[in-house]
C-alpha cells in the first residue's frame, strides 16, 4: 500500500493486540478458528456428494441428503435417508446388472428381459404389486422402467427400478437402479412413475453416467 494511503488497519490495531492479555489473544484465535471451521462445514454440507466407479462398468452420479451405507450383497452402492424414528425414507441403490446373449437391438432386448426380470421381483416380494413398466429415459440414454409398490422393512413403498446399460452394440453389463420413496415423503410424490421426478431421489438419477 502507498504510503498517502495511510495506516493499514492491521497496524492501527497492532499495538493493541499485543498489549492485550495473552487468554484473551488465545481466544480470539480460537474463535476465529472455529468460525472457519464452521464455515468450511457448512460449504461441505451444501456441496453434493460424488459417487464414482471403475471397471467393467464405469459410472458415476452425485447426491445431497442421502447417506451411504452397506449395498446388498453383490451391489455396487446405496444412500438413503431414514425418518428420525429410523423408518425408511428414501433409497437409492446401484446394482450390477448383466443380460443375457441377444441378437437383436438393446431397445427389443429389454422388454424381453425385464418379463423375467419382474417374476424375478414377485418371487422376492410377496406383496409385490407391478405398476407399470415401459421405455424411460437418463440424461437422454434409452432405459426400461419398472414401477411397483411393496413392503420394505415393514413399511409400504413406492418402487422404481430403472435398467440401463451403455449404448454400445451388443452391450450385455449395465446398471439396475433401485429407488424406493416412502409414500408421503415428498407432496408431490403419489406414485411409483413420480419417483426421482422431484425430491432427493431427483439428483442421482439425472446425473447418473456411464464412463
Amino acid at each position: 500500500m502507498k504510503p498517502e494511503y495511510g495506516p493499514t488497519l492491521g497496524r492501527l490495531l497492532a499495538p493493541r493486540w499485543h498489549a492485550a492479555p495473552r487468554i484473551l489473544r488465545g481466544l480470539v484465535i480460537a474463535a476465529g478458528m472455529l468460525v472457519l471451521a464452521l464455515a468450511i462445514g457448512a460449504v461441505l454440507t451444501l456441496e453434493p456428494a460424488h459417487y464414482s466407479r471403475s471397471g467393467p462398468v464405469p459410472f458415476g452420479f452425485s447426491y445431497r441428503d442421502l447417506y451411504r451405507v452397506a449395498p446388498e450383497p453383490g451391489g455396487y452402492v446405496r444412500i438413503q435417508a431414514r425418518y428420525p424414528d429410523g423408518a425408511l425414507k428414501y433409497s437409492y441403490a446401484a446394482n450390477p446388472l448383466r443380460l443375457p446373449a441377444y441378437s437383436g437391438g438393446l431397445s427389443a432386448e429389454l422388454p424381453i428381459y425385464a418379463s423375467g426380470y419382474i417374476e424375478r421381483l414377485r418371487g422376492r416380494f410377496s406383496d409385490f404389486l407391478l405398476r407399470g413398466q415401459g421405455k424411460t429415459r437418463v440424461n437422454n440414454v434409452p432405459a426400461y422402467q419398472v414401477l411397483y409398490t411393496t413392503t420394505v422393512q415393514g413399511r409400504e413403498m413406492y418402487g422404481r427400478n430403472v435398467l440401463m446399460l451403455p449404448q454400445r452394440q451388443g452391450a450385455r453389463r449395465g446398471v439396475e437402479i433401485v429407488m424406493l420413496s416412502a409414500p408421503g415423503a415428498s407432496a408431490e410424490v403419489k406414485a411409483p412413475l413420480e419417483v426421482a421426478s422431484v425430491g432427493v431421489l431427483l439428483r442421482p438419477l439425472k446425473t447418473f453416467s456411464f464412463g
